[in-house]
């Protein structure tokens, strides 16, 4: 194998990874204060209450313009709400994914993905300060490029003719709670696999272009 054919091998492990990072990456940095008050307007049109939005503003003005994850602890009800587009049999479990499947798919075109996901083993082991916190039925973690997607997101949703996703998630919930974390840290982080798999792939190349000892 010629060593111009590792050359090139080298050229395209590194362009699949320059693309790979520069969409899984924030580069926008914080938000502006014209976005604020942009996303601001459209949370003013929808169903929440003013603590709520006053909540997801303190958010937005808080951007570090890093990536972060969204910690959820969610439990289901034992027979969902039956509002428009719940079936009679389906389960919590079921009409939560007619929620989750639609927005997280949405999500990952902005490189959101979770990054742990579980379902509860048993009552909360250590639990002080807090009522009605000793059953979940499953939690996890998101990952978002930023806080500008996640706000891109929900005014998308909000916007959308169907956007009535969101009583899917009020039908199949009991309660939840959710916080995002930033700074975060994890030791499997995509850009670095893939940066470690695209240096095995190179170096393999490279190795069979190397010529033989005669």
């Amino acid at each position: 194998m010629p060593r111009s054919t590792a050359a090139r091998a080298w050229l395209g492990l590194a362009l699949v990874y320059v693309l790979f990072f520069s969409w899984y990456t924030s580069f926008g940095g914080p938000l502006s204060e014209k976005e604020i008050a942009h996303y601001r307007e459209i949370l003013s049109e929808t169903e929440l209450p003013p603590e709520t939005i006053a909540v997801w503003t303190r958010f937005m003005e808080t951007d570090t313009g890093d990536d972060f994850v969204m910690l959820n602890a969610i439990e289901l009800r034992d027979q969902p709400t039956l509002v428009p587009g719940v079936e009679p049999g389906e389960t919590s479990s079921e009409v939560l994914m007619k929620y989750s499947a639609p927005f997280l798919g949405r999500a990952f075109r902005s490189a959101a993905h979770p990054v742990l996901m579980g379902f509860a083993a048993g009552p909360a082991m250590d639990r002080w300060g807090i009522e009605g916190a000793e059953t979940w039925s499953q939690g996890g973690l998101v990952r978002y490029r930023s806080r500008r997607d996640l706000m891109d997101q929900l005014a998308v949703i909000s916007q959308m003719e169907d956007s009535n996703i969101h009583a899917f998630k009020i039908a199949a919930m009991q309660k939840t709670i959710a916080y995002p974390l930033d700074p975060w840290f994890q030791l499997g982080d995509p850009r670095f696999v893939l940066a470690l798999l695209l240096a095995i792939a190179g170096l393999s190349v490279q190795a069979f272009a190397r010529p033989a000892n005669t």
